[in-house]
């Protein structure tokens, strides 16, 4: 595995524990911010990897069409990307926002972070395959 595909996989590793210690803290909205950043950085693990340039955006469901068309898939469904879609803008700017007051609760962070641990967990399944791994 190449040195910065590793170093991408353990930022989403970081933002995984963060998203967990951050809920355990009541802190919801910087857990969801962890829970998209983890999932975020897995997929753009690939991208590394696989030396496809990746794209400056947030979007996971984007990401992961873009995946799609390198015919690399990780088991992640469309509507779980689209709720960390809707969970990342209002997470992250309380203002000047289109979307309405985003007061997440516990139950919408455990879901974010589940969403998130299986995509980190595909990505690492992904790579234990050998011939997914850059030579």
């Amino acid at each position: 595995m190449r040195n910065e595909t590793e170093k991408w996989l353990a930022f989403a590793d970081d933002h995984l524990a963060a998203a967990t210690i951050l809920l355990d803290n009541k802190l919801n909205n910087p857990c969801l911010q962890n829970a998209q950043q983890a999932i975020e950085k897995a997929l753009k693990a690939i991208f590394s990897e696989q030396r496809i340039k990746a794209p400056k955006t947030h979007d996971i469901l984007a990401l992961k069409y873009l995946l799609k068309n390198n015919k690399i898939e990780i088991p992640v469904s469309d509507s779980d990307c689209d709720f960390i879609n809707s969970l990342f803008l209002p997470s992250m700017y309380p203002v000047d926002n289109v979307l309405a007051v985003h007061n997440p609760d516990k139950d919408t962070c455990l879901a974010a972070i589940k969403i998130a641990q299986d995509v980190v967990t595909n990505v690492k399944q992904y790579f234990s395959r050998p011939e997914n791994l850059a030579i």
